[in-house]
């Protein structure tokens, strides 16, 4: 596999077949245009990427990540893969991992040290997505990495991809991700979210086979 390519806005180009691009995103960029914007996006960076190489295709959305999240993402290159993927998404998914820096101790919660947060989603009347009776099943899996008294690091696993899942799941435990001021955070100690998405393995939606891509966490995450 070629290294790592850097690209405009920071976004890193990690793999690239006929049929699949996989990036990692920095915190700040839009995978797609949500409204006016179009040229600082995921997506807008790599169709001018595969413009330059001469390639008539366009690459495709499979899953986003919000703007303020960092981490890997995959883009497909055909229509084929993009409808195989996006039609069969949890079949086709055989782990996401992300990393969140959580304000509050959730060691101090009966000791223990991971647990399964199993609560389903729906949305205020201003769209934001909360815990609700009759929501869609959500299911979020987490494990403390470090335990201090301001901040708790997790690994977070999805067993389901529901819309800002992470961030409504532990805004609900009353501990939500440091930075994230729309779901009730009371501190922002990087200037950011803090949430990255840091592996996902899935199968290759041509032969089957296992793909693996990982991105380390920001190393502010560790230090607070």
């Amino acid at each position: 596999m070629e290294p790592s390519r850097r690209l405009p806005h920071g976004l890193m180009l990690v793999y690239e077949d006929r049929d699949l691009l996989v990036v990692d995103k920095p915190a700040g960029l839009l995978s797609i245009a949500s409204g006016g914007e179009t040229q600082k996006t995921a997506y807008w960076i790599l169709a001018e990427y595969l413009r330059k190489k001469g390639e008539k295709r366009r690459p495709a959305v499979v899953h986003r990540l919000d703007r303020e999240t960092s981490g890997v993402m995959i883009f497909a290159k055909s229509e084929q893969a993009k409808k195989k993927m996006m039609e069969h998404w949890n079949e086709t998914v055989a782990e996401r991992r992300y990393i969140a820096l959580a304000e509050g101790s959730l060691a101090g919660e009966g000791g223990k040290t991971e647990g399964v947060i199993n609560a389903p989603l729906g949305e205020d009347r201003g769209g934001r997505v909360i815990v609700q009776e009759g929501g869609k099943p959500a299911i979020t899996k987490w494990k403390i990495l470090k335990a201090g008294k301001s901040y708790t690091l997790l690994s977070l696993e999805l067993e389901t991809g529901r819309r800002n899942q992470i961030r409504a799941h532990l805004s609900w435990l009353g501990h939500p991700v440091a930075g994230d001021k729309k779901y009730a955070a009371r501190t922002d100690p990087l200037k950011r979210l803090c949430l990255h998405a840091e592996k996902i393995a899935f199968h290759h939606p041509k032969d089957g086979k296992i793909m693996e891509f990982a991105s380390p966490a920001p190393e502010g995450f560790g230090k607070l």
